[in-house]
């Protein structure tokens, strides 16, 4: 009951402490938009979020071992961060003026996710993984939108940007995303994470899609007019 609360009180610390880092950062950037600010923060989560996610792994051999198993203290540590920045961030994209219901679900059902994960206190290790395959390729689709804000909108710059996080995001989602999903579904899970181990890669699957046109939009548009990038928000 105890380490319950500890959970409780990390993502409550947590919600505040992205919060005071997004008014932070929206200080600085007094000038910029809402949302590069908002940006940013995603960035810093991303970047944190896959750090502590590698610190969390007990042996590299088989980073998601133990399967099916009871969470340990540092994983669900890791995952309370996580889910505090959901909230964090879902609060935010309430006050921003791009608001989505898509985003908002994703949001929702997220966190429902990783809350059932902490509260059961299981699957730590798959849920870990999913976190760090998941992340790995944020900071890259947050620097795409930072470099268009910052003036290198059809720069050699910003169509690097995409190309990498393509390759990193294909890679992580589409390679490291099956043999994730396959391991969640063969073991003894819980058939609520069994179902959300399904549903993202089927997400995954679908921006992979849009992703792959992009580039290649992208990498076409580059092909006819040298020195002039193609645009593609």
């Amino acid at each position: 009951m105890g380490e319950e609360y500890d959970i409780v009180n990390l993502i409550a610390l947590g919600v505040i402490s992205w919060t005071t880092v997004f008014l932070l950062v929206r200080k600085i950037f007094s000038d910029r938009s809402f949302e590069l600010c908002n940006r940013i923060v995603s960035t810093i989560h991303g970047i944190l979020a896959v750090i502590l996610a590698s610190l969390s792994v007990e042996d590299w051999s088989c980073p998601v071992c133990p399967l099916a198993s009871a969470s340990t203290p540092k994983q669900r540590q890791v995952l309370a961060v996580t889910v505090a920045y959901l909230i964090y961030d879902l609060i935010c994209c309430l006050f921003d003026v791009k608001f989505t219901l898509d985003n908002t679900v994703h949001h929702l059902v997220s966190i429902v996710g990783l809350a059932a994960g902490l509260a059961f206190q299981l699957c730590g290790s798959e849920q870990v993984a999913a976190l760090f395959i998941t992340e790995i390729s944020s900071p890259f689709l947050h620097a795409r939108e930072l470099l268009k804000e910052f003036g290198y909108r059809d720069t050699d710059l910003n169509l690097a940007a995409d190309v990498l996080f393509a390759v990193i995001f294909s890679v992580a989602r589409m390679v490291g995303g099956p043999y994730l999903t396959f391991v969640t579904l063969t073991a003894n899970n819980p058939l609520l994470i069994k179902a959300m181990a399904v549903g993202l890669q089927l997400v995954s699957a679908f921006w992979f899609y849009k992703i792959v046109k992009m580039v290649k939009y992208k990498l076409t548009k580059r092909r006819k007019q040298v020195g002039m990038p193609g645009k593609l928000d």
